[in-house]
């Protein structure tokens, strides 16, 4: 049905919908909008009068026309990849699997176009006052406490191709992807190695679980350090912790001096014990000396004994007597005085040193 014949209209040059025919849109008169074509007609009557013998088909002017497009289409051809960049082509939207190096380079514009990476090393913080979340950096250690954790990792592309293409906001799945690592590390083990003890075997099971999650992902990114900044307790409960602190300090403190009394009192020990063994021995080896001597000398007294008894009963018995009288005071009276009369002894002078050299 031609559209002359719709709504039982006839020829009467008016639409399908019983109206009119309408003419081209004038400017200037009524608001309406001006005319596309009239405005195109202007455009090129300006650009024919700025040319050159009048524009037109001229061969000057299709010259021109010719030279421009060339101008503009190697303008969007032609592109430079920096040093710190690195270039990914994509054909009708595909990404191409080589990627642009530094320098100049080519492609076929308008089919192809090029997506920059920056490849520098780029740095993320999380928790902390420069965290988007009030409670970013807060996380539940494994014994039960809550720890505020600030930490900041340095990651670089390492995969142009994979960063644009894999996933959709890299960085931000990064920051997820930290944030839930820590957390997860954090809970398995006690706050005190967040907080002192261990804070570098800590950074590095983050960085493990980071890197294998996002190489899971194809993310195209290095994860170089994870580094733990700071890590405290909660505001709220900061003054409870310094006493625990403290007191973990005292603590530490005490059984250190306990440790070096005991290691100076177990040294004394063991000194006078050595040197009590040491005594001992001397005074064993001492006395089994002399017993073998005296048992040696018994021996050979009795074997001459054995061959002269009498002469060795006399000599052992002058020798005995001679080792008596030798430290003894001798007192000497003759048998023809003081018969029958006990003689006075003055044993007080007798015993003073004698000033004269006769013998008393």
């Amino acid at each position: 049905m031609p559209w002359s014949n719709q709504n039982g209209s006839g020829g009467n040059n008016q639409g399908p919908w019983g109206q009119g025919p309408r003419g081209p849109r004038r400017t200037g008169g009524g608001g309406a909008p001006p005319d596309l074509e009239e405005i195109i007609r202007r455009s090129q009557d300006q650009l024919k009068n700025a040319l050159p013998g009048g524009g037109g088909g001229s061969p000057v002017f299709i010259a021109v026309i010719i030279a421009g497009l060339l101008l503009l289409w190697a303008f969007q051809a032609i592109y430079t990849v920096q040093p710190d960049q690195r270039g990914v082509v994509l054909l009708f939207g595909k990404p191409k699997e080589e990627i642009s190096q530094p320098g100049l380079h080519f492609l076929w514009w308008p089919i192809e176009k090029v997506e920059m990476v920056q490849i520098v090393e780029r740095q993320i913080n999380i928790g902390g006052s420069s965290a988007r979340g009030a409670t970013q950096g807060l996380m539940l250690s494994g014994d039960q406490n809550i720890v505020d954790v600030q930490f900041s990792l340095l990651y670089a592309i390492t995969n142009p191709r994979d960063y644009l293409f894999n996933v959709e906001n890299p960085e931000d799945t990064l920051r997820q992807v930290a944030e839930s690592a820590m957390r997860e590390v954090v809970g398995r083990r006690p706050a005190q190695d967040v907080f002192r003890d261990n804070r570098q075997a800590i950074a590095d099971s983050v960085k493990t679980i980071i890197q294998t999650t996002m190489d899971t992902y194809g993310a195209g990114i290095s994860v170089n350090t994870v580094s733990i900044e700071d890590a405290a307790p909660p505001r709220e409960v900061a003054d409870a912790f310094d006493e625990v602190q403290r007191a973990e300090q005292d603590e530490d403190r005490f059984v250190e001096e306990a440790n070096q009394y005991s290691n100076q009192k177990l040294g004394q020990a063991r000194g006078e014990a050595a040197q009590i063994r040491e005594e001992a021995a001397a005074y064993k080896d001492r006395v089994v000396n002399e017993a073998t001597g005296e048992a040696q000398r018994f021996i050979a007294i009795y074997e001459e004994y054995s061959k002269a008894p009498d002469v060795t009963r006399k000599r052992l018995f002058l020798e005995t007597m001679e080792d008596v009288f030798k430290t003894s005071n001798k007192f000497i009276v003759e048998q023809n005085q003081g018969q029958g009369v006990v003689p006075y002894l003055p044993l007080n002078e007798l015993n003073r040193p004698s000033t004269q050299g006769g013998t008393n």
